[in-house]
């Protein structure tokens, strides 16, 4: 029986990283992706003056944070998450999870649990 496979994404403030990172890196997250990315959601926009003309902006800069993780309890990356991204306040970020059939090692050709694991 081949283990199950779960992705995690989170899409959060920049500056919260290396302190999730660090924390995530403790309950045994391996692996990680990191995105710079650009989104817009319940926060306001913001309004610059550049050489004198007037611009509106609504989209934050963010960061994506990808995980895939078989042994690690879903449940404890999500707690993980909430703990240290957590501020109350609009923009926190999201967190969205989804079940993989499968993954590959494109080197090696491992599939599952088993391209997920570094050198033996």
């Amino acid at each position: 029986m081949s283990q199950k496979l779960t992705k995690i994404e989170i899409i959060t403030r920049p500056e919260k990283f290396d302190e999730l990172k660090d924390q995530l890196s403790k309950i045994g997250v391996s692996g990680l992706t990191v995105s710079n990315v650009l989104g817009c959601g319940l926060q306001k926009g913001f309004t610059e003056v550049y050489r004198g003309v007037r611009r509106t902006f609504n989209m934050h800069e963010r960061i994506k944070i990808e995980i895939v993780v078989a042994k690690v309890p879903v449940q404890d990356v999500i707690d993980t998450a909430q703990r240290v991204l957590r501020t109350g306040k609009a923009g926190d970020g999201k967190i969205f999870i989804y079940e993989l059939s499968n993954a590959i090692k494109i080197r090696t050709g491992e599939e599952g649990y088993d391209a997920l694991q570094n050198e033996k």
